[in-house]
């Protein structure tokens, strides 16, 4: 909040990235043949970074200008675009081959160099997420010092391990480097949905599928974190789930805690048939899920909806940072007042504070005393988000809007 009238807006998420060849200065000289032969022949198969829009992606000045007139001040910025090497954008991309490793680091690299120059760009007013491949923990490391050095507030982007990626799972004791140097430096670890399903192959079906299942897939990194002890080893350490809902959150939490506790008193009875299952957890694991999420983990609830918004006090209204997603077009943009105002009106507006920048800026570094007096210009008013919105704009391409939402299972 401003202080004033106004509320101090941060998107939790939204998504960058360079048009393709201009990664090339950010990759290490050995690189620009193999880089010039790639892009040669590569072909994009996304529409909307072929579109005229695309630079909303890269134009530093477009950007800053759609999200202070969406009424957004700040922004934590997470990949969209392909980094060199890539066969999609880096979320959706599996775990590259022993082969393509160096090339696919190399690009990654790249990217993270680049974003550190778009976030420098406009000083206070992006958080960039970068990126890490878990092929190689020792140089995951040293990215994650690298980036912090060179200014990127936004954390850590933690792939995902699917079923087949042939990397160890999330919970094995092989990443607790990396859980030590962002505990260690205060390097939020960001998980955003998509990055963890499997492939589904190519039947029309597929799409659906994936649909349904892959913000469970990526839920996965809370518990595999929480049973492996990642937290109780490392009381530092902050997750956050990005772009995956948040009415799932107090439900998936009271399951955790009664797998937790069963598990715990299954260990301390050798004679019963669910030992093997408790035997070596309760030490390892530490607290119960919902102390481990209401004392180190965060959800970046983009576009947060309607039916969500009564589950607040459950998920706790300090672990709430709201997301815009743009540039996407299930994002807000144009609409994020409508949106806000879809949402939080009937909230509290110290409440709402929190959700809509207080928490991102605790979490990501941001400066209030640099935000609030460019949000007394811009940000939404008090008045107005707090007035109902009777019908959606008609245009309006976000599911915050959707007709019908229900929480989810997951």
């Amino acid at each position: 909040m401003t202080g004033g009238d106004r509320y101090t807006v941060i998107s939790a998420d939204c998504h960058a990235g360079a048009d393709l060849l201009d990664y090339k200065p950010y990759l290490e000289r050995r690189h620009h043949d193999e880089f010039d032969a790639w892009a040669a022949t590569y072909v994009n198969p996304y529409e909307d970074l072929l579109a005229d829009t695309a630079d909303k992606n890269w134009n530093s000045e477009r950007r800053l200008a759609e999200l202070e007139e969406d009424g957004i001040v700040a922004e934590v910025v997470f990949p969209n675009t392909i980094p060199p090497f890539f066969p999609s954008g880096s979320l959706m991309a599996p775990a590259p081959a022993p082969e393509e490793f160096e090339l696919r680091w190399a690009g990654l690299r790249a990217h993270n160099r680049w974003l550190a120059d778009f976030c420098a760009a406009a000083p206070g007013r992006r958080a960039g997420v970068f990126q890490i491949l878990l092929n190689d923990v020792e140089e995951a490391v040293n990215e994650v010092r690298r980036c912090t050095e060179a200014g990127l507030t936004g954390g850590l982007l933690l792939p995902g391990t699917p079923p087949g990626s042939g990397l160890p799972e999330l919970h094995s004791s092989a990443y607790d480097p990396l859980w030590a140097v962002c505990a260690e430096l205060g390097v939020p670890v960001n998980h955003h949905a998509g990055s963890a399903s499997p492939p589904l192959g190519e039947e029309p079906a597929a799409r659906a599928v994936f649909m349904v299942e892959t913000t469970w897939f990526s839920h996965r990194a809370l518990w595999h974190l929480v049973f492996g002890g990642a937290f109780r080893r490392h009381p530092r350490l902050r997750l956050v789930l990005t772009e995956q809902g948040s009415g799932w959150i107090p439900g998936v939490l009271d399951m955790l805690d009664y797998y937790h506790g069963r598990l715990v008193a299954a260990a301390t009875r050798a004679s019963t048939a669910e030992s093997k299952f408790g035997a070596g957890l309760a030490a390892r694991m530490g607290a119960p899920p919902s102390e481990v999420w209401h004392g180190n983990c965060f959800v970046g609830a983009s576009f947060m909806r309607p039916h969500e918004v009564p589950l607040r006090d459950r998920i706790g209204v300090d672990k709430i940072m709201w997301g815009s997603d743009y540039p996407h077009d299930e994002g807000t943009y144009p609409y994020t007042r409508e949106g806000l105002r879809y949402a939080y009106a009937s909230v509290p507006r110290d409440e709402v504070a929190a959700m809509v920048g207080g928490n991102a800026a605790r979490v990501y570094g941001f400066d209030l005393g640099l935000l609030d007096p460019i949000a007394a210009k811009v940000g939404p008013t008090v008045e107005e988000i707090a007035e109902p919105l009777e019908k959606p704009p008609a245009d309006a391409t976000s599911p915050v809007f959707a007709k019908g939402a229900s929480v989810r299972v997951w």
